[in-house]
């Protein structure tokens, strides 16, 4: 496929964006001796090139031996609270600090604009503090409210001065568990779109055709069980990646996460929800009802 590797892509048709656009790319990120690692930015050990190879199993046994990148798994489908639903498991190249994850993607019919994504370890694996699964391409779809439990947060408020790292990002945000929004017996997290029309942007002549934003708005979240250690985060930037070219508007999030205490089988669900004239935005102040109803 095109693009960088080491990457889940994450698409949305439903919303405007039709395939081969991507809505945004997640990452996998272990921490372990100290280190975090990065599924798009390593070099693989075994295949010595840029971004992880990603293999895939038909099941969390057969991923001690996954599947050539060339020839991936066809999935299972199974029933899970009684609707059918395709699951397979994505296998990473070691990282460098040891760790070695296994991420099983749930696919539920149910909940068409949804990807539940449970975290394991290899048994060769070093000891992982946490797994973080990062949507790393916020600025596509220029994300900049982000929703808590009694508050809305801007982009703008977040980074009122802007002093970026080498790689042109913004210091990271950390929002602790009680500022996160209970769902449910879950923790959710959702980032929005601040412009009424995000398709009839204004770009500078500098922008990329590729990151020119596609469809409707919408609502970009994340979902994980309620833990002891839970956060969300991000981070922003006022140019493209890999570019000197203008966001429209100025600063939005990039990288959007939530991190918990590692532990095997625990589940982070990514989901993408037209905002539509007869929805109420998503992340307002309470708990949203997301994908129907929640076990």
């Amino acid at each position: 496929m095109r693009g960088p590797r080491g990457l889940l892509r994450v698409y949305a048709p439903y919303a405007g964006n039709a395939r081969p656009r991507v809505i945004n790319f997640i990452s996998i990120e272990p921490v372990a001796n100290g280190k975090r690692g990065q599924s798009e930015m390593e070099t693989g050990m075994e295949s010595g090139r840029a971004g992880l190879e990603l293999r895939t199993a038909d099941s969390l046994e057969e991923a001690t031996h996954p599947r050539d990148a060339a020839n991936p798994s066809p999935g299972r489908i199974e029933k899970i609270d009684g609707h059918e639903a395709l699951t397979f498991f994505i296998v990473p190249e070691p990282f460098r600090n040891g760790a070695q994850p296994v991420v099983q993607v749930i696919l539920r019919r149910d909940r068409p604009h949804e990807v539940s994504l449970r975290v394991f370890a290899a048994k060769e694996s070093a000891q992982m503090v946490s797994c973080v699964l990062s949507a790393t391409m916020g600025n596509y779809a220029r994300l900049r409210r982000l929703s808590l439990r009694d508050r809305i947060v801007e982009a703008k408020d977040l980074w009122p001065t802007f002093t970026p790292d080498s790689w042109g990002f913004a210091p990271w945000k950390t929002f602790q568990r009680d500022q996160l929004v209970p769902a449910s017996g879950d923790l959710m997290v959702s980032a929005s779109q601040n412009e009424a029309d995000p398709a009839h942007a204004e770009y500078d002549p500098k922008v990329n055709g590729g990151w020119h934003y596609q469809g409707e708005r919408v609502v970009q979240y994340w979902r994980a069980r309620d833990a002891r250690g839970t956060v969300a985060r991000v981070n922003g930037r006022r140019t493209y990646w890999m570019s000197d070219a203008p966001i429209p508007g100025g600063i939005a999030f990039e990288n959007f996460e939530m991190e918990a205490p590692f532990r095997a089988g625990q589940e982070f669900t990514f989901g993408v929800e037209p905002v539509r004239p007869e929805k109420t935005e998503l992340g307002n102040v309470g708990a949203p009802t997301l994908g129907g109803p929640r076990p």
